[in-house]
């Protein structure tokens, strides 16, 4: 591919893998559609014009920095004909967040003997693949995404005995176990950190990014995720290191080859322990384009300043396909990137099985809609999320793999954003499920998804737990208030995904026998929990039991075609999935009221109604799975 200049027109731009998704993105930040772009007035603008027209949107020298990263990209794979078998595509994977998912030992905070006592649920339930949160030892500023030693295990959580049996167990029962991998960087606790801030000559010292400068002047505008600049200063060594993420968090130099041998070195030594893979934390931030001021306009669009010029490095591409040859590939590990930012063309570039880099990645804009951040207050609408994923499914080729999920630790729940009340929660939460185990990709599910379980009404900020929530709650605080800054906070804190587990009708909710660590509702109460859940055949548990068995019998899940149906009913979501000598129809009732229902070719046979069984309507939030007859289609 040409090398793109301020001449290159807008057009040229857009279908330019990393220019697609970077537009895409501003886009969907500013509420608007591709038609902004892709109309034949503006496509035939030169990009330097674009840029000097939208001065007041994306600042000066937008236009440099982006072309900087378009250019900067490895030449873009087209696509290959044909499914590649791998067992991590058939796959139902579903995260532990070991704090909050069972505590064996009473002390409030769930442990790895905790998760030992639910694998037979786990089993049951259908689920095949294990993530654990992080389990390291840390001194938990961000519960455990701040590492303080990789090869050690967090004593909350027990010992790497606990671990190792963990282990031993999860296999025995034919299922696998993938970790967290949090290699953006480590606690400013890590002994590799401490060895830096003693010794500027030190070898440690280049293991993270440091600039020169007084004290009082950042080296950058970049701001932290988690609120105030990205920057700390240690009079030590006079300087400055940098931290994308809270204060005790300390990015990693990956251009330094000694910080990439002793990462793969970490990943071949859990392998060597029987570990199947690893989740790998904000991966795509690993390469800095450099360390230029970002865009103060695109900073306010995006909420977080300097993005650009890491969010896709000029040698994230090279750094994972090392990473994979060196430790991955050899032991057959699956290799999942969490890459918040990146769009569907850049996943296609990352997960394409030619390129050898990712075999899977995040991406996160299907949680908010467009216009929208996560600490807004509003009402999700499906409508988005389905177009969301008639997108994705039309553009990710055989060749590439995503996630499916909507949940995990670091959002709110999906169901609590769609359904703030209870009338539809159960049915809603079936439509979910339906969703996620019939698209095309590997779900991911998350800890008490499969009860139904929501967000919750902490009653106050002194009940909240999360770094991020608690920084931006006391700096919204000094403008609008306390009361104000915890509404604002409340809507979107990762606290609503990390409520304790809600196992049974009991004190504590069957989680601990102790207080636990975050607040618990007195939703368990109300026969959400999974005691209860599994005796009551129409639950939200014995439907994603029916439905994980479904997809595990029915490889056309994992492997087949995927074909919209009926496109021109926005009430309704449904498609086809096609292939392994089998064919399935999928309804979707988007909408809480009743919907005319599509006529279904002769023979068709209803696999799953989250009804109970079909009628003459469509009820609201009703799904329905068809078993079609026919040759494949």
């Amino acid at each position: 591919m040409e090398k793109l200049t301020a001449a290159s027109t807008l057009a040229e731009l857009w279908r330019h893998p990393v220019g697609h998704d970077v537009l895409d993105k501003l886009l969907l930040q500013m509420g608007r559609g591709e038609g902004w772009v892709t109309n034949p007035l503006v496509s035939r603008l030169t990009i330097g014009r674009a840029c000097r027209l939208g001065r007041g949107l994306v600042g000066e020298g937008f236009a440099d920095t982006l072309l900087a990263l378009v250019n900067a990209a490895p030449p873009p794979v087209t696509g290959a004909p044909g499914v590649r078998r791998a067992p991590f595509k058939e796959d139902v994977f579903y995260q532990i967040y070991p704090r909050s998912f069972r505590d064996a030992d009473g002390d409030g905070v769930g442990d790895l003997a905790g998760i030992l006592e639910k694998l037979p649920y786990l089993q049951e339930l259908g689920i095949t693949a294990l993530w654990l949160s992080p389990i390291y030892a840390s001194p938990m500023d961000d519960n455990g995404y701040d590492i303080s030693d990789y090869r050690a295990v967090n004593p909350e959580f027990g010992t790497m005995e606990d671990l190792e049996r963990l282990l031993a167990e999860v296999h025995r029962r034919g299922m696998k176990l993938i970790m967290d991998l949090v290699v953006n960087h480590t606690s400013d606790e890590h002994p590799w950190f401490r060895e830096a801030c003693r010794d500027r000559q030190s070898p440690y010292h280049d293991y993270y990014i440091w600039r020169d400068g007084g004290p009082d002047a950042p080296p950058n505008n970049w701001t932290s995720f988690f609120s105030g600049p990205a920057w700390n200063y240690y009079p030590e060594v006079g300087q400055w290191a940098l931290h994308l993420f809270s204060k005790k968090q300390m990015d990693l130099n990956w251009d330094n080859p000694a910080l990439r041998a002793e990462v793969a070195q970490i990943v071949r030594w859990w392998l060597d322990k029987g570990v199947d893979g690893f989740r790998m934390d904000v991966i795509n931030y690993i390469s800095k384009a450099s360390l230029a001021d970002g865009s103060e306009a695109v900073g306010k669009l995006m909420g977080f300043t300097g993005i650009e010029h890491y969010f896709y490095g000029p040698r994230l591409h090279e750094y994972l396909h090392e990473l994979r040859e060196n430790a991955f590939a050899p032991y057959g590990a699956v290799m999942v990137g969490e890459t918040p930012g990146v769009g569907l063309e850049m996943a296609k570039q990352l997960t394409a099985e030619e390129r050898e880099t990712l075999d899977m990645v995040f991406n996160f804009d299907q949680l908010e809609t467009p216009g929208h951040v996560r600490f807004d207050d509003y009402d999700y609408d499906l409508a988005y999320l389905k177009k969301y994923y008639l997108k994705w499914m039309a553009g990710m080729p055989d060749n590439c793999r995503m996630s499916i999920f909507w949940d995990n630790h670091d959002n709110p729940r999906m169901l609590g954003k769609i359904e703030r009340g209870q009338e539809y929660r159960a049915v809603l939460a079936k439509l979910l499920a339906v969703l996620q185990l019939t698209l095309k990709g590997t779900p991911f599910l998350y800890q008490g998804q499969e009860l139904g379980m929501t967000n919750i009404p902490f009653p106050s900020a002194a009940e909240l737990r999360d770094v991020e929530s608690l920084n931006l709650c006391r700096a919204l605080e000094k403008e609008a208030g306390p009361k104000a800054a915890f509404e604002k906070v409340l809507a979107g804190t990762r606290d609503h995904a990390r409520t304790p587990m809600q196992w049974e009708n009991a004190p504590g909710a069957g989680f601990t026998s102790g207080t636990p660590w975050i607040w618990l509702s007195d939703d368990w109460q109300a026969g959400w929990n999974a005691a209860d859940e599994a005796a009551d055949p129409d639950s939200v548990l014995n439907a994603y039991k029916a439905l994980l068995a479904l997809r595990r019998a029915h490889p056309v899940f994992a492997y087949g075609a995927f074909a919209q149906q009926y496109a021109s009913r926005r009430d309704l979501f449904c498609y086809t999935r096609t292939g392994e000598g089998e064919r399935y129809a999928v309804l979707l009732n988007l909408m809480p009221g009743a919907a005319p229902r599509p006529r279904l070719p002769a023979g068709a046979a209803c696999a799953y109604n989250s009804y109970g069984g079909p009628a003459k309507e469509l009820r609201p939030y009703e799904a329905e799975i068809w078993r079609l007859e026919g040759p494949e289609r």
